[in-house]
C-alpha cells in the first residue's frame, strides 16, 4: 500500500483518485508483469512455491526493475493450475511447475525461445471467449491483499458517488431498474428486497452477506471473496446506505480460511483508509462490518437459521413470516444477500441499471457465475450472460466430456436442484427455464455427468447429504430424508420392489410439501428430477417378482 495514505481517517475523492493514479503509475514503471494465481484452487497444487520461485528467479536475473511478479485471484481455469499470465503479451501458462521457471524467465526476452515451457493457454479459447465478466472483472488482475490495487481499478468511487450524489431511494431505484435477482438461489428481486427493508421503521437495521456456500461442487463465493474482497465490502456499504443500516455481518463457513483471512485484511485496510467506520467520505454515513464464522452447517445457508447462528444460537430455521426484512437480526429489519449479489452492485451503480438490464433475458438479467465441474475437460469458474444455453457451457466453454465421452445429465442447484438430461441441453440458463425442468439455478454449482453415471446413486448421494445436514427441527425433514435415503439404498442394492418405488415418490411429495425450511422443501428435488427423466434406471433396479 502507498505509505502516504496509511494514516488517513477521513478519505475524500481527491485522495482516492490520487491513490489510483499513484498505483497505476507504479505499475507502469515496470514494462512486464507476471500475474500468478494464488486462489485456493491453484494454491492446492503448488502456486505458492511457483510464485516464490518466480520472485527469486527475477532477482537472480536482475530483472526487478523490469518485471513485477504479482499474486492475484482466481483466473477461472481452476483444473489446470497453477496458472500464470504474462503481460503485456497476455501469454497464459497452465500447470506451471518449479522446473518451468527458468524457461519462463528466459522467454521474457522476446529474442529468445526456450524449451521446457509449461502448457500455453489461449485467451481466445471458447472457455474465455464465451464469458462476460462483471462480478469477476477484477479477478486474476489485482492483488486481493492490496487495497491500492482495488482503488486503482476504480474501487470505492461508487461508494463516494452514492453517499454524496444519490439519495437512498435513488440507489434502490437503480438496483430495481437493473432487474438484478438474488444470486443465492431464491432469485428474489433485489430491488424489492432492498425497498422492503428501507421502508421498515426503526433506528437499527443490519445488512448481512451470506457466504455460507455449502453445495457440493460449488466454490463461486469462495473464489470471489478470495479474489476481490473489497468489491463485497463496497457493495455491502452501498446496500447499507440504501436501506438505512449502519452495521453489517459477513457470515462465512470456517472451511474457507483463505477467504476469511483476506476479508479480515480488507476490513482492516478499509478502516485505515477511512472507507469504513464513522463519517465515510465526510458524510453522515457510518458503517462497520464484522465477520461471523459458521461451523459448516448447510442449513445455516437458510436466512433465518443464519440469523440464529449470528446471534449465537443454534442454527435452526424459524417459520416465516415475519421475514428478516421486517424482523431479522435481534428482531430488527435485516437485509440478507449473498456474495455474488453484492458483487454486482458496484458495476450497476457505475454503469447504470439500464446497462445491466440490457444483459441477459427478459426475466433473468445480467450474468451468472458457475462452478463448472464433473466429467468435463475444462473445469473451473465461469461467468456467462443469463440466457446462455447449457449446451454452450458444456460443449464450448467446458470443452465437452472427458475422454470423448457423452453427456448424460447436468446437475444444477446442488442438493436443492435437479438433473437435466442430455436432450434438454439447449435450455437457456435462466430462472424460469430451469424451474420448468424441475431444477433451480441455485447459487451456481453445475456438475456434468457422463454416460457411466448412475442417476439413482447420484440421487442417493444428495439425499445422504441432506439427511446429514438436516437440523432436525421438523419431522418431515428429519425423518423423511432418512427414509428416502433408505429407500434409495434398497434400490441401489437391488432389494426394492415396485411398492418401494411408489412409496419413494409419495414420500418425496410429502417432504417437499410439509418441511419447515428450504432444505427440506427442496431435498427431494434430485430424486424427483431423476425419476422424471431417468425412470428406466429406477425400474431396472427393482426386484424381479
Amino acid at each position: 500500500m502507498a505509505t502516504a495514505w496509511r494514516t488517513i481517517i477521513i478519505m475524500n475523492l481527491e485522495e482516492l483518485l490520487a491513490i489510483q493514479k499513484e498505483t497505476k503509475q507504479k505499475r507502469q514503471q515496470k514494462p512486464k508483469q507476471i500475474r500468478c494465481c494464488i486462489a485456493s484452487g491453484c494454491l492446492s497444487c503448488g502456486a505458492e512455491s511457483v510464485k516464490k520461485s518466480l520472485d527469486n528467479a527475477i532477482k537472480e536475473a536482475h530483472l526487478e526493475q523490469e518485471v513485477e511478479v504479482l499474486g492475484v485471484g482466481c483466473m477461472g481455469i481452476c483444473g489446470r493450475g497453477p496458472s500464470i499470465e504474462i503481460d503485456p503479451e497476455t501469454t497464459l501458462y497452465h500447470n506451471v511447475t518449479l522446473e518451468n521457471i527458468p524457461a519462463i524467465i528466459t522467454s521474457l526476452n522476446q529474442t529468445k525461445t526456450s524449451e521446457n515451457l509449461p502448457p500455453q493457454g489461449d485467451l481466445n479459447h471458447p472457455f474465455f471467449a464465451y464469458q462476460k465478466l462483471i462480478v469477476r472483472e477484477n479477478s486474476g488482475k489485482i492483488d486481493p491483499d492490496n487495497i491500492d490495487d482495488y482503488i486503482a481499478e476504480g474501487g470505492y468511487q461508487q461508494l463516494h458517488h452514492v453517499l454524496l450524489e444519490m439519495t437512498p431511494n435513488d440507489v434502490i431505484k437503480e438496483v430495481t431498474k437493473s432487474g438484478l435477482r438474488g444470486r443465492g438461489g431464491g432469485g428474489y428481486p433485489t430491488g424489492v428486497k432492498w425497498a422492503t427493508v428501507a421502508k421498515m421503521p426503526g433506528q437499527q437495521k443490519y445488512v448481512i452477506c451470506n457466504a455460507d456456500e455449502g453445495d457440493p461442487g460449488a466454490f463461486m463465493d469462495r473464489a470471489v471473496l478470495e479474489s476481490d474482497p473489497h468489491r463485497i465490502l463496497e457493495g455491502m456499504a452501498i446496500a447499507a446506505y440504501a436501506v438505512g443500516a449502519n452495521h453489517g455481518y459477513i457470515y462465512i463457513r470456517a472451511e474457507y480460511p483463505l477467504a476469511i483471512k483476506r476479508l479480515e485484511k480488507a476490513i482492516q485496510q478499509a478502516k485505515r483508509y477511512g472507507l469504513m467506520g464513522s463519517q465515510i467520505f465526510d458524510s453522515p454515513f457510518d458503517f462497520k462490518i464484522d465477520i461471523r464464522v459458521g461451523a459448516g452447517a448447510f442449513v445455516c445457508g437458510e436466512e433465518t437459521a443464519l440469523i440464529a447462528s449470528v446471534e449465537g444460537k443454534r442454527g435452526t430455521p424459524r417459520p416465516r413470516p415475519p421475514y428478516p426484512a421486517e424482523s431479522g437480526l435481534w428482531g430488527d429489519p435485516t437485509l440478507i444477500n449473498n456474495v455474488e449479489t453484492y458483487a454486482n452492485i458496484v458495476p450497476i451503480i457505475r454503469e447504470g441499471g439500464d446497462w445491466y438490464a440490457s444483459i441477459g433475458t427478459e426475466n433473468s438479467k445480467g450474468t451468472k457465475v458457475f462452478a463448472l465441474t464433473g466429467k468435463i475437460e475444462n473445469n473451473g469458474l465461469i461467468e456467462v450472460p443469463m440466457g446462455t444455453s447449457i449446451r454452450t457451457i458444456v460443449e464450448e466453454i467446458g470443452g465437452g466430456v472427458l475422454d470423448q465421452g457423452t453427456v448424460k445429465a447436468v446437475q444444477t442447484g446442488g442438493p436443492s436442484g435437479g438433473c437435466i438430461p442430455a436432450h434438454l441441453l439447449d435450455t437457456p440458463v435462466e430462472y424460469d427455464s430451469l424451474q420448468k425442468l424441475g431444477t433451480i439455478m441455485g447459487s451456481g454449482g453445475m456438475i456434468v455427468m457422463d454416460q457411466d453415471t448412475s442417476m439413482v446413486e447420484i440421487a442417493r448421494f444428495y439425499m445422504d447429504f441432506c439427511q446429514e445436514e438436516s437440523c432436525g427441527k421438523c419431522i418431515p425433514c428429519r425423518a423423511g430424508t432418512v427414509q428416502l435415503y433408505d429407500l434409495l439404498t434398497k434400490l441401489v442394492e437391488r432389494k426394492a420392489t415396485q411398492q418401494d418405488l411408489d412409496q419413494l415418490e409419495a414420500l418425496c411429495q410429502m417432504v417437499k410439501d410439509t418441511s419447515l425450511c428450504g432444505l427440506g422443501m427442496t431435498a427431494p428435488n434430485p430424486v424427483i428430477s431423476t425419476l422424471q427423466y431417468f425412470r428406466d434406471e429406477y425400474v431396472s433396479l427393482l426386484q424381479v417378482t
